[in-house]
């Protein structure tokens, strides 16, 4: 998907907190069977220091979540940082990575994961309780209701260099995977309903995808468009990054489950939507795959009119 120029009038709405400038620094201490460490975690809301192992909820109104999660596995305390604050000019970006993280007890635990820096609206429910659990902790995208033609926000990208990724799930063998890493912007505009048993389903009203595969220095401004209605045909198209599903994003339901979403076709011409999906990610291919080195800064995130 190419950069939009866009000409005559138009409305920037900037996403709340989306210029990066406020954060909350989480100090867990993780157990001391795994060294005891005071680890930072990094969340985007007003800024505050919360000292303690205590599961977060978004504050201040914030509709930003990421990949940084307190994890709690077998009573043990560990924690994963993979988006960090950054100075940029007179305020900060979001630095997303992408690393490997282990935690080996004797005889107890030995787990190796590969982890990705992912900046999403939304929420994460904490603490997560095994790798199988984390996709589901995720709650993705935000109540919206009105259909903006662009999004618009600032990046770098630096990538690893690496020809291809690795898959390290921490319960088996690390394995490669075919195809170099890239970061991915993300945004799909949702109209979703939910039927009898608390499914969650979805019709696609708006589609944004990018992906970075080169190392760039910061863009400001970038804006893409979001193309509308059934794009299977339209010359932007991109079946590995567009196809209905595409992510398998899990949200909460009505009840507080998760579960995750059925996106089931594309939404008629001019439906308005009920939620928007915004993810920026360090690498490709979903959770425990990618290239450690990957990293991606964002900042000034806004939707244009």
């Amino acid at each position: 998907m190419l950069p939009l120029n866009m000409k005559g009038q138009e409305k920037v709405v900037p996403l709340k907190y989306g210029n990066m400038d406020q954060w909350v620094t989480r100090k867990i201490h993780e157990s001391g069977v795994i060294g005891g460490k005071t680890k930072l975690l990094y969340e985007v809301a007003p800024t505050k220091v919360i000292d303690g192992n205590e599961p977060y909820v978004n504050l201040g109104g914030s509709p930003w979540a990421n990949s940084n999660v307190m994890a709690k596995v077998m009573g043990i305390v560990k924690t994963n940082t993979s988006v960090y604050p950054e100075k940029r000019g007179n305020g900060y970006c979001a630095r997303l990575e992408t690393h490997i993280e282990s935690v080996k007890v004797l005889g107890l635990v030995n787990i190796t994961v590969l982890a990705s820096g992912s900046l999403f609206l939304g929420d994460m429910k904490e603490p997560i309780t095994g790798t199988k659990e984390g996709e589901m902790a995720l709650n993705s995208g935000v109540s919206f209701t009105t259909r903006p033609k662009a999004v618009r926000y600032d990046y770098k990208v630096q990538m690893s260099g690496q020809p291809n990724r690795i898959r390290q799930t921490g319960f088996s063998r690390k394995s490669v995977v075919p195809g170099q890493d890239c970061a991915i912007m993300t945004c799909l505009l949702q109209k979703r309903t939910e039927d009898a048993e608390g499914n969650i389903i979805a019709k696609r009203v708006g589609t944004a995808v990018v992906r970075y595969s080169r190392t760039e220095d910061w863009k400001n401004g970038a804006t893409y468009e979001i193309m509308y209605g059934d794009i299977t045909k339209d010359a932007g198209y991109q079946e590995e990054l567009m196809k209905l599903g595409v992510g398998g994003y899990y949200a909460r339901n009505s009840k507080g489950e998760s579960k995750q979403i059925k996106e089931v076709g594309w939404a008629e011409e001019g439906e308005a939507p009920t939620h928007l999906i915004l993810q920026f990610t360090s690498s490709l291919g979903g959770a425990f795959i990618g290239s450690p080195g990957n990293k991606f800064w964002v900042d000034n995130v806004s939707l244009v009119y």
